[in-house]
């Protein structure tokens, strides 16, 4: 009888062949270059620059892009959801001197979202429209770019943040327990909900609803676009509403806020990296008859209370659902996709 091959294998290439992927997932779960506290003394000195300014009738949102360096992406009326007139932007390059930043207009060749600071644009067209150029300095939490323009550090709370589980709500987690999950980890010490890189599902399934969750997106620097903390907020684990780091980007389908690979966001209100941010959601499920589809489901989204879908068709499934056709009910998914999300403070209402 002809010896399986398997039992040919030296013992140590099998247990290596075993062992390997278990160490590579061990390594991913160390998430080198990237920070879940602001509070972390080995934070990057670039982490106090970025974040947003305002004043002078102008906005501002810094992005760090590691290592010292910045694009400044400088909103005419104010910031997004917040005063800007939707259409003028300029762009400054930024370089960490000492205990302030140096500014200067953006220029070159720039693409969106380059890995290289001296390419990087946070805007599909560069220049964009409305484009001016401005030199400065960001120190002590002023932003100065010349003839009296100066905007001052701030930093913006979701008018829904804290909200408590109205009469009548299911509390999908409060900090006590992590009953209501399959898979996810509550941190005894922090008391929030860790997807540690892997989704993560509720054990009941919902139709219509009203829903709230609060979350903390990872600090990357180095990183660039789906690299920033991809996760995914899957309505009944049909329609995904993007989590991801898109501070100061332009609020693409797959960004955060976008209903994956179908819709942009309205305006791009993601706040900077480990703030607090928020996600109200109503949901109306896909109605079917004999088995068909005969109504869209729909869908209302306010990300850090602002409206960014009012009311939308979802016209289809968006990829990574379950396999059960639309119209059916289906658990509350948090995609893990190898970054370490942090949640709080998730409950629902059932329409």
């Amino acid at each position: 009888m002809p010896t399986i091959g398997l039992a040919m294998k030296p013992l140590p290439i099998i247990f290596a062949s075993l062992v390997a992927p278990l160490l590579c997932f061990a390594a991913k779960k160390n998430f080198p270059g990237t920070y879940v506290d602001a509070n972390d003394p080995k934070i990057p000195a670039d982490f106090a620059y970025q974040g947003e300014y305002t004043g002078g009738g102008m906005g501002a949102q810094v992005i760090a892009l590691d290592k010292g360096a910045f694009q400044v992406v400088l909103y005419a009326g104010g910031l997004p959801g917040a005063g800007w007139d939707g259409k003028n932007r300029s762009l400054l390059s930024g370089k960490l001197e000492g205990k302030k930043v140096a500014l200067s207009p953006a220029d070159g060749n720039r693409k969106y979202l380059a890995g290289s600071p001296d390419a990087f644009s946070a805007t599909r067209k560069f220049p964009p429209e409305g484009h001016k150029s401005y030199s400065g300095s960001i120190s002590d939490g002023t932003m100065s770019l010349g003839k009296g323009l100066t905007l001052k550090k701030t930093q913006r709370k979701s008018p829904t943040m804290g909200k408590k589980a109205p009469k009548g709500a299911i509390t999908l987690f409060d900090g006590s327990n992590k009953d209501e999950w399959q898979g996810g980890r509550l941190d005894e010490k922090t008391k929030l909900l860790n997807t540690d890189g892997s989704d993560i599902r509720t054990k009941r399934k919902f139709n219509d609803y009203h829903m709230h969750v609060e979350f903390l997106l990872p600090y990357r620097p180095a990183a660039r676009g789906q690299g920033r903390g991809n996760s995914g907020f899957y309505q009944i684990d049909h329609f995904e509403v993007q989590i991801l780091d898109s501070f100061g980007l332009e609020g693409a389908n797959n960004e955060c806020g976008g209903i994956y690979s179908i819709k942009d966001s309205d305006v791009n209100a993601c706040f900077p990296p480990l703030s607090w941010q928020t996600y109200d959601v109503d949901l109306t499920n896909a109605k079917t008859k004999n088995g068909k589809k005969v109504k869209n489901a729909k869908i209302t989204v306010r990300l850090n209370g602002i409206v960014i879908h009012d009311n939308f068709e979802i016209p289809r499934k968006t990829g990574g659902s379950r396999g059960e056709p639309e119209g059916t009910p289906g658990p509350m998914k948090l995609q893990g996709h190898g970054n370490p999300l942090q949640f709080r403070n998730i409950w629902i209402v059932e329409k």
